[in-house]
């Protein structure tokens, strides 16, 4: 009985030692990485002090600090920034639809300043700037090394005033100079028309505040133009950067969740629980089950893409096109102190599938270059994603649903004829629909048809 009450004293004996030094461990450990912490804000410290008594110019402090704010924000991924108060407002003012500069959506591509997208009807949309253009001067002045806010303000400027834009091309052996003159830019969330009696085309280029309100009046009046209904739409999201979430719910809501249970459309992960959210379609009227192409390219991105997934994902449309963009982080603006802006990001987005859009994109259904075909090749400059820009994050395979393997089409073109000759996958995407217009009318075998397979 003795040594039974020995072994016991000596095993939680044992038991309070490892206790004990775990707990020392842990406090060991919870100072170590205090003093870590200090040690860098303390260097920080050290380095801001070094520059400001040592460095050949005096520099303003608050060019420092704003400066290393940008550097760290920037180490993170593509599209968290800080935004200095002018940048913060413009921004604000460019979701309203409404915005000064050249029209061109831009990011960081090795480093590089790229181009996503040109927006429709503005001074570098018809000058002819494309995605994937490299803005390798601006105004004589090198852009390596600027930051995209920084190139941004270089661009922006008052209404009238000249900027010249030196472009690298793939394919052009040497840079390509556009001189342009600055405008207010009057954004067009979208364009609409009818194709041939009871075909209609939205051509969304952007979302902004009064988008989803105006795709419910573009729809009316196609069916105004068509008797009164359609037999067929397409959704044209090429070159489309994104822009207020919110819009392309709705959307997305006129299309889909005519059940309760049907209704989402998007749903957001993060580390903190406010960041995982479900965006589903308002109770409301949608649209009848006509068929729907989604045309999408390289240049669609966020949420149009988001668009896009949703509408394939409810099996509500087809998409056809190029791989999308791959931008599916959800970035949360926060306000700061003296007008300025926080833009960082705090989720990313999934498909009603479960499907990621980060650095991945939307897989179109039926896979359609763009082709001139005039010389009927298809078009050579290469697209470039998410997946291409520095630092974009990585979004684990595990728990994704595949996309579907998408179909190639037939390379060699029919000829089509009038305003759809410049645009092969616009054209395709018309064919698709009357394809599916003639299988819903045409009628089924009878039993007692001679030709009917026994």
């Amino acid at each position: 009985m003795m040594q039974r009450v020995k072994r016991f004293f000596l095993l939680t004996t044992g038991v309070t030692i490892a206790i004990l030094a775990v707990m020392a461990s842990m406090q060991f450990v919870k100072r170590t990485v205090t003093r870590s912490d200090q040690d860098y804000l303390n260097l920080f410290r050290q380095v801001i002090g070094t520059v400001d008594k040592s460095y050949v110019e005096k520099v303003e402090p608050k060019k420092l600090m704003q400066s290393a704010i940008t550097g760290m924000l920037a180490s993170l991924d593509p599209h968290s920034a800080y935004l200095p108060p002018e940048p913060f407002k413009e921004m604000n003012i460019q979701m309203s639809g409404s915005f000064g500069g050249l029209g061109i959506e831009i990011t960081m591509k090795d480093g590089k300043l790229t181009v996503v997208s040109p927006i429709e009807d503005t001074p570098a949309f018809r000058a002819g700037i494309k995605p994937n253009d490299h803005i390798a001067k601006i105004d004589d002045k090198p852009t390596r090394g600027l930051t995209i806010t920084e190139a941004v303000n270089r661009m922006r400027g008052k209404q009238g005033t000249k900027v010249t834009l030196s472009i690298l091309r793939e394919g052009s052996p040497t840079p390509l100079v556009f001189p342009l003159v600055r405008a207010t830019i009057q954004t067009k969330s979208l364009k609409f028309r009818t194709l041939e009696p009871g075909y209609g085309l939205v051509r969304i280029s952007h979302f902004q505040q009064h988008t989803g309100d105006e795709v419910v009046a573009a729809l009316d009046k196609l069916r105004g133009q068509n008797d009164g209904t359609l037999k067929g739409l397409i959704i044209d999201l090429r070159n489309n950067p994104g822009g207020l979430l919110e819009s392309c719910t709705q959307v997305a809501g006129r299309f889909i969740g005519d059940r309760l249970d049907n209704g989402l459309i998007v749903s957001t992960r993060g580390r903190l629980p406010d960041a995982n959210q479900q965006l589903t379609a308002s109770i409301g009227p949608k649209e009848p089950p006509y068929p729907i192409v989604v045309l999408i390219n390289g240049g669609t991105a966020s949420a149009s893409e988001i668009l896009a997934g949703a509408l394939q994902d409810h099996k509500r449309a087809i998409v056809m096109g190029t791989q999308s963009f791959g931008k599916g982080s959800v970035q949360s603006v926060i306000t700061l102190r003296d007008g300025a802006g926080l833009k960082l990001t705090t989720a990313l987005y999934y498909t009603p599938s479960g499907r990621s859009i980060q650095a991945k994109g939307i897989t179109p259904d039926i896979v359609v270059g763009n082709i001139d075909l005039k010389e009927a090749k298809k078009q050579t400059t290469p697209e470039f994603h998410e997946k291409d820009l520095d630092g974009h994050m990585i979004v684990p395979e595990k728990g994704d649903t595949q996309p579907p393997s998408p179909a190639t089409r037939p390379s060699t073109p029919a000829k089509p004829d009038g305003e759809l000759a410049g645009d092969y996958q616009l054209f395709r995407a018309l064919e698709l629909l009357r394809g599916l217009d003639v299988m819903a009318v045409a009628p089924l075998p009878r039993k007692n048809d001679r030709h009917n397979p026994r």
